[in-house]
């Protein structure tokens, strides 16, 4: 085992924890910039935008969207104290200037009413709901009409899968549908419109939908 993976194990991608889920926090906003831009891209986020990021983790998305919204409002959720520390630090002006807040909530309920926002993205986190299609109700309800939520992930189930997935989907117990059970998940929770983006020779997957 190699310290990345010592660290990763240590610091507990599910639910980051102490010291070691900060450090992994901290490479994964470096190691998921590329996905996450292209999410973000497919987001289409307009000026004055209410945008909710689901799994906030290390802060690298919010601190990216923040970057396309000269008005506007993000919000912050995750459900480890570690993560919404450190979202916090890294998006600190931001934060101080009413931009930007992040708080501790799980998607299980979220704490926001009906039709609060306009987009809504989470990046390398779905494959850890807990409960997916009814949390997926939960996050359509917080969307507003014609809102568009985006998930992106490095995993899905196809013919080509790679092992190197397989075992990450075996050792940490994650969900990873096929590009059809996504859009069967996003339709019965209520979006339409729903486009999948894949890519030959990889196993990442976005997800595209309106409500």
């Amino acid at each position: 085992m190699n310290e990345q993976e010592r660290i990763t194990k240590l610091g507990n991608p599910r639910k980051p924890e102490a010291d070691a889920g900060r450090m992994m926090l901290e490479r994964m906003n470096e190691s998921h910039a590329e996905l996450t831009a292209r999410a973000v891209g497919l987001l289409d986020i307009k000026d004055g935008d209410s945008v909710l990021d689901i799994g906030c983790g290390g802060g690298g998305a919010l601190r990216r969207m923040s970057g396309l919204m000269k008005s506007g409002h993000l919000t912050g959720v995750d459900y480890s104290e570690v993560s919404v520390a450190l979202s916090r630090d890294n998006n600190a002006c931001d934060i101080a200037s009413g931009k930007t807040e992040i708080i501790k909530a799980s998607v299980e309920a979220l704490p926001f009413a009906d039709g609060t926002f306009d987009r809504i993205l989470t990046v390398e986190s779905f494959y850890f709901w807990p409960h997916p299609a009814e949390n997926l109700r939960e996050v359509c309800r917080v969307l507003r009409r014609g809102g568009r939520l985006v998930i992106a992930s490095d995993v899905y189930t196809h013919e080509k899968m790679s092992m190197a997935s397989r075992s990450s989907v075996e050792e940490y117990g994650l969900f990873a549908p096929t590009a059809g059970e996504f859009r069967n998940m996003l339709t019965n929770a209520g979006f339409c419109d729903v486009a999948l983006h894949t890519e030959a020779g990889s196993d990442r997957i976005i997800v595209v939908g309106v409500k």
